[in-house]
């Protein structure tokens, strides 16, 4: 029976695992996973989805699932613990990494879990009540499922805290600022992953300066010098910033005071404007998708797209500032993937910068998207935070 390493993304209604293997005599946990997963529809009336594959994209498993009870995210871990007994028997699991949204102040670095540092993580709660509580039930339901098995935290907040001190603040009152309301950042996993491969892609330029944008359904940037992080664009919450899929992004807060007063919205009313009915989905009234926004050709949708791209090249010309330049461009996550229309709009308002497009290889999705002269590199890149978990799970085994 060989060791594994599992990984899980505990979400409000999803969660996504993976399984590594790892070695015995300590070698680099491999890039691939040998599964990888994901359960729908926690706590929904219909019922949850599973869906599963193995290394070379075979289906698994494809259900509907009953997942009824008082604690859905608990009942569908045990599920998971169960199911990978029986479709993975010569897997033992030795170690179990978690992505947890928040570390606050108190953590820079992953840590390994016990009673004290899962109770210290219940207080973080109110910086990330969308997200932490959610994370929080998965490590207490794989805890449970999986007594002795040594389990770890990875933060999403914890590449961030290598930014300069006054990056990290806001204009506010010293008494709310020490009530830890300051500027964290997010999407740190994926960011941490793009900072280790890049000297693979762009040799010493690779310690220059580098704005990676993560675009997706969540979307946000981070501006790199030393591949560290100097800058980026979410900030005490994943809502500010970039235009995403369902969030508004960054937003005159006398917005929120209007619709208070002369709307009569409560914070329940405006967490769900903020967050679930805004970005793509409100300006196109059609979809959070990017792959249909660029297929309907409403004017609506090309409205949404038009704005996220402005949005963006806005963005860069902050960070670049921030930085003192721009050496290097990456485009990862869904839509910075896959969207080469998106690519191409942003990098034509790039060319003060030094951004020269090679529409070729962008319309092919090519890793290199930038020509020959080009004086920034721009370049499009997966990102792989499950291996990220996994990496700093083993390291801390």
């Amino acid at each position: 029976m060989a060791d594994a390493l599992l990984t899980i993304n505990a979400g409000s209604s999803s969660i996504k695992f993976a399984l590594f293997a790892r070695a015995s005599n300590g070698d680099a946990i491999p890039a691939q996973p040998e599964l990888v997963g994901q359960y729908d529809g926690i706590g929904a009336a219909q019922g949850a989805h599973l869906k599963a594959k193995d290394a070379l994209g075979r289906t698994l498993d494809d259900t509907d699932l009953d997942l009824a009870g008082a604690h859905p995210h608990r009942v569908a871990l045990d599920h998971l613990v169960n199911w990978l007994h029986d479709h993975e028997a010569g897997w033992r699991i030795v170690g179990v990494g978690h992505r947890v949204v928040h570390g606050a102040q108190d953590y820079s670095h992953p840590i390994r879990l016990d009673d004290a540092t899962v109770e210290r993580l219940k207080t973080f709660i109110p910086l990330a009540p969308l997200h932490q509580p959610h994370n929080l039930a998965g490590i207490e339901a794989l805890r449970a499922a999986l007594p002795g098995v040594p389990q770890v935290a990875c933060f999403d907040t914890a590449f961030h805290r290598s930014q300069p001190p006054l990056a990290q603040l806001f204009a506010l009152p010293r008494r709310i600022t020490a009530q830890g309301v300051r500027r964290y950042g997010f999407h740190g996993l994926s960011y941490e992953y793009i900072a280790d491969v890049l000297p693979q892609h762009l040799g010493a330029r690779a310690d220059g300066r580098v704005i990676v944008a993560h675009l997706g359904n969540g979307a946000s940037m981070c501006a790199m010098a030393g591949r560290k992080s100097q800058a980026t664009t979410m900030g005490f919450t994943a809502v500010e910033g970039l235009m995403m899929g369902t969030r508004t992004g960054a937003l005159d807060p006398g917005v929120l005071l209007y619709l208070m007063d002369y709307d009569g919205m409560d914070v329940k009313a405006l967490t769900n404007l903020l967050y679930k009915e805004s970005g793509l989905l409100g300006v196109s009234g059609l979809s959070q998708d990017m792959r249909e926004l660029l297929a309907a050709g409403t004017p609506e949708a090309r409205e949404a797209v038009d704005l996220f791209c402005y949005r963006v090249v806005r963005e860069i010309g902050s960070l670049a500032a921030a930085i003192g330049g721009l050496d290097a461009l990456v485009f990862t996550g869904g839509i910075g993937e896959h969207a080469a229309p998106v690519r191409a709009a942003v990098c034509r308002e790039l060319g003060w910068l030094g951004v020269e497009l090679d529409e070729t290889a962008n319309a092919a999705d090519a890793q290199r998207v930038s020509r020959p002269d080009s004086r920034v590199d721009v370049l499009v890149l997966p990102t792989n935070e499950e291996w990220m978990i996994a990496r700093h799970t083993a390291e801390l085994l």
